[in-house]
């Protein structure tokens, strides 16, 4: 599998580097199959055992997997599926977060990123997503930036952001498309 993905030999290079610095990872995945690939890879490859959560996974086993991660002892590494990971868990354990492949609404994405900056978090956590250059996953990542980007300026800045617009784009904004109108 390594040497069919580029995204995996990054994964590899990073691990490599955190596990040999001390850090603990929460490496976010979309798709149960992929996480399951990752599991296997990344116990095989660095001979530990590597948590994974998923929405198959049962209350009480949850709820293990969340303290043996915030425990010392634990693993370091943790694969999440972005949606049963995403949401209602404090993983402050964890000063990196990986997300290996990009989901289109970057709420969803934020919510799981923020598993690692909860109260109790006491480092610097590092933030990364993998992206594939010229695939569909690029387009997805232009389109995530943009819907960002508007976030802020509509909703993080104030009306301060329409004072800095030109005249052209003021008009736009405002501006009824032309295949919206009926004749």
């Amino acid at each position: 599998m390594l040497g069919r993905s580029g995204k995996l030999a990054r994964l590899d290079d990073l691990v490599t580097e955190l596990l040999d610095d001390g850090d603990r990872a929460l490496i976010f995945t979309q798709f149960t199959v992929m996480g399951e690939r990752l599991v296997g890879y990344l116990t095989e490859r660095f001979g530990q055992e590597t948590l994974f959560l998923h929405g198959g996974v049962a209350r009480q086993q949850r709820e293990r997997m969340v303290e043996r991660f915030q425990s010392g002892a634990g693993p370091s590494l943790f694969v999440l599926s972005l949606r049963a990971g995403g949401t209602g868990l404090n993983l402050t354990n964890a000063n990196h977060v990986i997300h290996f492949d990009r989901w289109w609404n970057p709420a969803v994405e934020t919510q799981a990123t923020d598993r690692a900056f909860r109260i109790g978090q006491t480092r610097n956590v590092q933030v990364r997503k993998f992206v594939c250059s010229g695939t569909l996953e690029e387009r997805i990542d232009e389109m995530i930036e943009r819907k960002r980007t508007l976030t802020e300026n509509v909703f993080g800045a104030g009306e301060g952001w329409l004072t800095e617009l030109s005249t052209d784009e003021l008009r736009d904004i405002f501006r009824l498309r032309a295949d919206a109108v009926a004749d």
